[in-house]
């Protein structure tokens, strides 16, 4: 088994307009991309090994430390056969629910 950092992104920019969206149109939606992921878990989940939301982010450069934004909503840890399985895998996932939304797989290596 190999290992992946699966990264989902979405535009900040997106995100912004969806949280100005009528709060029960914006809960309903929620609810039903929570159900669709619940069931991708069901059928992908043995290969996450961890996922977390992302939060503020600095930039740290030989400049110095400043506050940024970035699209990274989620990542995830996961295990499979091959980079192409690994990606093969997300096809359809209902994080492409939100809009311009996607999902960089990368392979994780010793270093």
């Amino acid at each position: 088994m190999q290992t992946f950092i699966a990264l989902y992104l979405a535009p900040t920019s997106v995100i912004t307009e969806w949280m100005k969206t009528d709060p029960a149109v914006r809960e309903a939606a929620d609810k039903k991309m929570r159900e669709d992921w619940d069931t991708w878990m069901a059928a992908h989940g043995s290969m996450i090994k961890e996922t977390k939301a992302g939060g503020q982010t600095k930039r740290v450069t030989k400049d110095g430390v400043t506050d940024t934004k970035n699209d990274i909503m989620l990542y995830s840890i996961i295990e499979a056969e091959s980079h192409e399985a690994a990606a093969e895998a997300f096809v359809g996932h209902p994080h492409f629910g939100i809009p311009e939304a996607s999902i960089e797989i990368m392979a994780i290596r010793s270093m």
